[in-house]
């Protein structure tokens, strides 16, 4: 899993009803540009792991922001590809004579 497809889900799982992610969002949380964070996005709906849904109410002046959120499968996906990547940095550290 690339290094910008961790950032993306780290700012999705910090997601919460009340403060949704969306793909601007996503970018300036992620530090990442739209040609990175879009291609990741549309991966994960592709697998399955998240949906999207377009805003119900949109600010005049802009076009609706599109919304994007876990699957309950993703979630757990996502849970699990961040703790075992955790798990392995820890390790190698270790293995470095680093503190893990």
């Amino acid at each position: 899993m690339t290094k910008p497809t961790i950032s993306v889900l780290e700012v999705l799982l910090a997601a919460t009803g009340d403060s949704p992610a969306w793909g601007l969002r996503i970018c300036r949380e992620a530090d990442l540009g739209p040609g990175t964070v879009y291609p990741i996005l549309n991966r994960l709906e592709d697998r399955g792991w998240i949906t999207s849904r377009t805003e119900a109410t949109p600010h005049p002046g802009r076009p609706p922001r599109l919304f994007y959120e876990f699957t309950g499968a993703g979630r757990v996906r996502a849970t699990e590809a961040l703790e075992a990547r955790k798990a392995r940095r820890s390790s190698m550290l270790r293995l470095a004579g680093g503190r893990g």
